[in-house]
Parts: structure tokens; sequence; C-alpha cells
């Protein structure tokens, strides 16, 4: 399957190496949570920062890549894989490993509902740093401490504990569940990097292959949630970087 950029189909193959490319997973074994509009938007912020991007989409839905399609050449390139078709093509789970362009810095990951057991430990093995969002309901969390002790009991996490982050997304501030989410978050001792709000700004812009980033100044309260999300990931990174030098 030949990579995309910015909704241009490139028909250059492209021998690659992964190594050096920071890894971000975006993953929770419950579907309906918004991993899908978390990864594009990443994927926004990275290309916007000036890195070279790529979006891995492992979902069967194809939701990530049908917003590539979409994004507009004159927006900054972001290169796009579509995994589960290059495994149904060659019948390996790790082909799409090596069509990443060879360029690539950050790497952000999409990935399906119901991601469990090897697959997850698969992935695990093949990232740095792992975004999990969460919705402000009592079935999510629930949800979410199963997937969140199932992920540090992986065989992969235990090899190498990759760096850790709740988002806690589709939030209505000043609401109970609001206060029980942060609660909840607060007992997991993992960090809780930002809330995102409820708002259809993030629909409406995913149908054009828009992200937030990509309206400058014009959403300043989106943009703003954003900030914290990407200063912990980029100091996530550099101490990464320290310990691989």
């Amino acid at each position: 399957m030949p990579s995309m950029t910015a909704g241009v189909i490139s028909q250059q193959p492209r021998v690659v190496t992964y190594a050096k490319a920071m890894r971000v997973l975006v993953a929770n074994a419950k579907g309906g949570c918004g991993k899908t509009t978390l990864a594009t938007n990443l994927a926004c912020q990275f290309a916007r920062e000036g890195k070279t991007t790529t979006l891995i989409d492992h979902d069967p839905q194809a939701s990530a890549t049908d917003w590539l399609k979409l994004r507009s050449a004159r927006l900054p390139i972001i290169n796009g894989i579509e995994a589960v078709r290059e495994r149904h093509r060659t019948g390996s789970t790790l082909s799409w490993r090596m069509r990443i362009p060879l360029a690539t810095e950050r790497v952000v990951i999409d990935t399906p509902a119901g991601l469990h057991g090897n697959a997850l430990s698969d992935l695990i093995a093949q990232s740095d740093i792992v975004i999990i969002p969460v919705i402000p309901s009592a079935i999510d969390m629930r949800a979410a401490t199963e997937f969140i002790e199932e992920l540090r009991k992986t065989q992969a996490y235990r090899q190498k504990a990759c760096a850790i982050a709740v988002v806690a997304n589709r939030v209505k501030r000043n609401t109970l569940s609001f206060s029980s989410l942060k609660s909840f978050l607060d007992d997991l001792h993992i960090p809780f990097v930002t809330a995102l709000r409820d708002t259809q700004f993030y629909v409406k812009a995913g149908e054009h292959g828009f992200g937030v980033v990509d309206f400058d100044r014009q959403h300043p309260k989106e943009q703003e949630e954003w900030q914290p999300l990407m200063s912990w990931l980029n100091k996530t990174m550099m101490e990464i970087q320290h310990n691989r030098v």
C-alpha cells in the first residue's frame, strides 16, 4: 500500500528506519473515547512544529486514513500508513514498519477498540509514549482502569516501561462527572496532562482533514487545552532522547 501525504498518494516505495523517531501510541480498549481525534490532532501538532510526521492507522475502520485523504496539500504534510491493509496485503503484522519514511521524527499510532493481549504488547514494544484518552463516565473509567492494568502487565511494558499519560476527553467542566474523573486519575498515579472540552468543533474540523492547530488563533480555547499535553510530550521526549544517547 503506497504511503499517503496530506491527501496525496505517493507511489514511490521508501526504504526506512524506525529507531530514531519518537513514537506515540494512542490507545484504550474502550471504543468511543476519541482515540482517532486525539491521534490526528497530535499528528497536526507535530507537523506544525516542523517535525516530519507519520500517522499509522491500525483501526479497521480506517478513520484516520480517511481523515488524511481529506487533508489539503497546503497544510503541513503528514505521512500516512494503513497498517491493517498492509497486514492483509502481505500477511505480515510488521510490514507497516518498513514503510515509515526515512526522515520521520514523530510517529503517531492510532489503534482500534478492543486492543488486548499480544496485539497490545506488540504495539507497546514499538512505542515510546502511550496516551490514553478517557471520557468522564463510570463505564469508561472502569474500562480505563482495566486497560491500564493490562498494559502494565504486558511483556513489552515489563521489559521496557514506556511513559504513560491520560487525557480527559469530551469534558464538561464544573460537573460532577469531571470531578469524579479527576479523582479517579489521581488514584491511578499516572500523569493527567489535559482535558479537552466536549465540542462539535473537533467533528467539523475532522470532516475536512483539519486539526485544532491548523486554525491558528481562530479557536483559542481549544488550542489552549492542547498546550499542557504538548509541553508534557516535548519534555518527555527530551528525557527519552537523553537516555538513548
